[in-house]
């Protein structure tokens, strides 16, 4: 059965065009074929989820945003957790996906989490500033990813927290302390997946970098389904927003 799952889902990895005008229209041209074995394939496919979620803390109260949250997998991670939050926005564009979470939520009986179809460049929570944001291997999806990391900065609060596990490759010549892929990989990875719309970009760990003050970095790579020796780079990010500067005190003496 599940080899079965797994030959549709290789179908549309591998095979079925991706095709639309806008990039809402692509996403949903590349999951409504897949959606209902989506979870099972990608389990053994993105590694770093549940890890990702453990080391987060989960606030008190809090209001966390999903971007990319697909069919709200990724909220199993929190166990009884869950419950300590005051909202949980899943935010996605492809409508397919989305209905799958929406029946998760229902299943679960999770009172506290809304599911939303919406840009996750332009998406805001109703109430207002946020404690958490996550990307779970969407940022290689989103066509405007700065924008989308700059969005979900400015959704923040002062001191929340970003956190982001997915696909990349490193720079030809990247930071002192990181990772340095082969030219093989840095070319390999990026060919491969283009044809699914994501690409690893050299730029995501930078950028995210100097958005964030980080509090944990850590690259790895992992088994892909049905390439036994290939081993896909991904890495898992967690920062923290800084707070505002203080003034300087000529221009608070100005405005007092």
């Amino acid at each position: 059965m599940r080899l079965l799952s797994d030959l549709k889902i290789l179908f549309h990895l591998t095979l079925k065009p991706v095709r639309g005008r806008d990039h809402a229209s692509r996403l949903e041209s590349f999951y409504a074929g897949q959606a209902e074995a989506y979870d099972d394939f990608r389990r053994r496919l993105l590694h770093g989820r549940e890890e990702l979620w453990r080391d987060l803390a989960v606030p008190e109260g809090g209001v966390w945003v999903d971007l990319g949250g697909g069919t709200g997998a990724n909220l199993e991670y929190f166990g009884d957790r869950i419950s300590r939050l005051k909202k949980v926005y899943l935010v996605d564009l492809s409508p397919s996906l989305l209905e799958m979470a929406r029946g998760r939520v229902a299943k679960r009986g999770w009172t506290n989490v809304e599911v939303v179809e919406a840009d996750a460049t332009l998406f805001r929570p109703a109430e207002g500033p946020a404690d958490v944001a996550t990307f779970s291997y969407s940022l290689t999806m989103i066509p405007d990813w700065f924008a989308a990391i700059e969005n979900a900065r400015s959704l923040l609060k002062p001191g929340g927290h970003v956190g982001v596990v997915d696909f990349y490759v490193s720079r030809k010549h990247p930071s002192d302390g990181l990772v340095r892929h082969r030219w093989l990989t840095r070319h390999f990875w990026p060919m491969w997946f283009a044809g699914d719309n994501v690409f690893p970009s050299p730029d995501h760990v930078p950028f995210l970098h100097h958005h964030f003050e980080p509090v944990h970095f850590s690259e790895h790579r992992a088994k892909v389904p049905y390439l036994p020796f290939a081993r896909a780079p991904y890495y898992r990010f967690i920062g923290r927003k800084p707070a505002p500067s203080p003034a300087p005190l000529a221009a608070r003496s100005s405005l007092e």
